[in-house]
């Protein structure tokens, strides 16, 4: 397999679902900053790193939106994998849950 290859399976997390959606990148390999775009519906990303391996990608400005939609599941991974978030900030907004080699 070529060294951005991952076994990982992306996926979307919906501030209107409880469940998170499998996704995959259109190349089968790696997210592209447009497909980013169109999938958290957004024109500015960021990336929060969960773990060594694990990012979320999220709406940049997710919270200036109106109205703003908070994202139970991603803000509780961000909190779990990172103890001094808490009370610190939220994830707004849809994210993408992915390898950090899915991304580029």
């Amino acid at each position: 397999m070529p060294a951005t290859a991952t076994t990982y399976q992306p996926q979307l997390l919906d501030p209107h679902s409880a469940a998170p959606e499998p996704t995959s990148p259109a190349n089968g390999r790696s997210f592209r900053l447009a497909e980013l775009y169109q999938l958290l519906d957004c024109r500015t990303v960021e990336v929060v790193r969960l773990s060594d391996e694990l990012i979320l990608i999220i709406d940049e400005e997710g919270k200036f939106r109106n109205p703003a939609y908070l994202n139970l599941l991603a803000t509780y991974l961000w909190y779990k994998y990172q103890p001094a978030a808490r009370g610190q900030d939220s994830i707004v907004g849809r994210a993408l849950l992915c390898h950090d080699k899915q991304f580029k």
